[in-house]
């Protein structure tokens, strides 16, 4: 057996958390790892938990963990949405991740007139360090990993959990989770912004920097291709777009001065889960590969940790359809399934109703039965990378590397030798948002012409479909938002919150680190649209140029 072969065998035998006793349905042992008759495998395969990590970053794969299912919940009131997380936990869910309404992504208090009928609909509304202590509220912030899908104003919120934590009596080195926190994909794809690229750099920066002194195990950043992917990139395009993202927020906390292998153990991505079976692998594979050679050979990490692309998944949104709505329920198994094959540390798996609203309680159950029936009953966790040396599968994955590589070149050169600089061009020149818009002509022009299929929208249609019972907030929602946020500010010291945010006025206006005076803000109950709105005084908005 080569020598590679042994250091993996070794590797696995001496993991703490493994389980051997896997059987087929027929009672036959199941092999942990396949490999071919001589034992040898290629150099950019290789073996789980050793470099180029094609295979996975843990040499034991699921036999040593399952991914975390994170089942994406928030909706209403801070309150409903307590329920629901509390009911997904003892349902077996093994993390939380938050939605958060749209004026909330926005930076904006739910009484601000441009949240008028917004409140409560996409996701929870979270205006104050109140709100988020009453979302965790019997939920141990110690013990259970969170996630945040947040971005413009996510600092705040994160200063929000902070306190929170605070006040539970939980230590900050204890909180595990992440926070989405990737702004360039805004500019890119999502249009989900508070102030221009350059201040919102500064902030994330601010964070990543505070966190490896303060908050160790928490995920600074969660680089997200899924909204990529939903507005119309292909598969390359999708691990292009956002590696390049990666690659610019590793090199502006080099700028600050900060050592790589400090903070990029502390990155992880967020990719989608398509309907395309073995392009999606062969994605996941690639992002590994693509991710531990970058790392070493141009930014010279030397920390292992720094070199393990390490990514949560979520199923194709933009693949549900209203039509028959319960062929979802297929969609998502399939896509949760390439991932699962694909390497995932964590997933979310979509609910059949959530192309028209939020999932209602039933179906966002089904949708985690989906994941846990995978888990346990397919055998798919058994065996290390089942698919690793499928001819398809490497020769897919070489293809969507090599198509990753070109783009990286050209963003390489519009930043003049700096990834960094080649993303804010092609964010300020288009380039990134007119690839997406061809990419998704291309696909309504085959969708419409037939030669692409999709179940029940250009194909096996029915006329006559049953109406879906959906999930709806009604406007109470919004009026009981508001009126929680008239009895903070009535209850609460306001030359306390004054001085909180004159303080946070005049350090926004130097270079110093804001973390420490946004989680000061969030101490004295000052809401999000008014830190927000302190810092957008200073740091001014951003509105995207026309294309022509």
């Amino acid at each position: 057996m080569a020598e590679e072969s042994r250091e993996w065998r070794d590797a696995f035998e001496s993991a703490s958390q493994r389980r051997d006793d896997f059987e087929t349905l027929s009672f036959e042992k199941v092999p942990a790892l396949g490999l071919p008759d001589e034992g040898v495998v290629a150099d950019d395969v290789g073996y789980p938990g050793s470099y180029p990590y094609t295979r996975g970053i843990h040499p034991t794969g699921y036999r040593g963990r399952l991914w975390t299912m994170r089942q994406f919940a928030g909706f209403a009131s801070v309150a409903d949405t307590n329920e629901r997380f509390r009911h997904l936990l003892a349902e077996g869910q093994g993390g939380l991740s938050v939605a958060f309404d749209m004026p909330t992504l926005m930076g904006l208090d739910a009484d601000d007139p441009r949240a008028l009928g917004e409140v409560g609909h996409c996701g929870v509304a979270v205006s104050s360090t109140q709100d988020m202590a009453e979302l965790f509220d019997q939920i141990p912030l110690g013990e259970v990993s969170v996630s945040m899908t947040i971005n413009g104003p996510a600092e705040v919120l994160f200063a929000f959990l902070l306190v929170a934590a605070e006040e539970q009596g939980v230590d900050w080195e204890r909180l595990r989770g992440t926070l989405q926190n990737d702004i360039l994909k805004e500019y890119i794809a999502q249009k989900e912004w508070v102030f221009p690229p350059e201040p919102h750099m500064r902030l994330i920066v601010d964070m990543i920097e505070f966190c490896g002194e303060k908050v160790p195990q928490w995920n600074t950043i969660s680089i997200s291709g899924y909204h990529i992917r939903e507005a119309g990139a292909t598969a390359s395009q999708e691990l292009a777009f956002t590696l390049a993202d990666g690659f610019a927020y590793v090199e502006a906390c080099l700028r600050r001065g900060l050592d790589i292998d400090d903070f990029v153990p502390r990155l992880s991505f967020f990719f989608d889960a398509h309907i395309d079976f073995f392009e999606e692998i062969a994605k996941f594979r690639a992002a590994r590969r693509i991710w531990a050679r970058w790392m070493r050979d141009r930014y010279g990490a030397k920390d292992d940790r720094s070199l393990k692309l390490r990514f949560h998944t979520q199923t194709a949104g933009v693949s549900l359809t209203a039509q028959q709505p319960e062929n979802n329920i297929v969609r998502t198994t399939v896509e949760a399934l390439a991932a699962v094959l694909g390497g995932t540390q964590s997933l979310h798996t979509n609910a059949m109703d959530e192309v028209f609203a939020l999932p209602t309680a039933k179906n966002a159950e089904t949708a985690l039965r989906t994941q846990q029936i995978i888990a346990e009953e397919t055998g798919v966790a058994s065996t290390i990378d089942p698919l690793g040396g499928s001819w398809l599968v490497e020769e897919m994955t070489d293809r969507i590397e090599a198509k990753a590589e070109e783009a990286f070149s050209v963003i390489d050169r519009m930043g003049s030798g700096s990834m960094l600089d080649g993303v804010l061009h092609g964010i300020d020149e288009g380039w990134f948002q007119s690839a997406l818009a061809d990419s998704a002509y291309e696909f309504e022009k085959a969708l419409n012409s037939g030669d692409r299929v999709i179940v029940g929208v250009n194909k096996y249609v029915k006329e006559d479909e049953a109406s879906l019972d959906i999930l709806r907030v009604g406007a109470e929602i919004e009026a009981g938002q508001r009126h929680r946020l008239s009895r903070l500010r009535g209850s609460r010291d306001d030359v306390v919150v004054a001085a909180a945010l004159e303080d946070l006025r005049a350090g926004a206006t130097g270079e110093s680190n804001l973390m420490e005076l946004i989680v000061a803000a969030a101490r004295a109950r000052a809401t999000l649209g008014e830190i927000i709105g302190t810092m957008k005084d200073v740091f001014g908005g951003y509105h995207e140029p026309p294309r022509v």
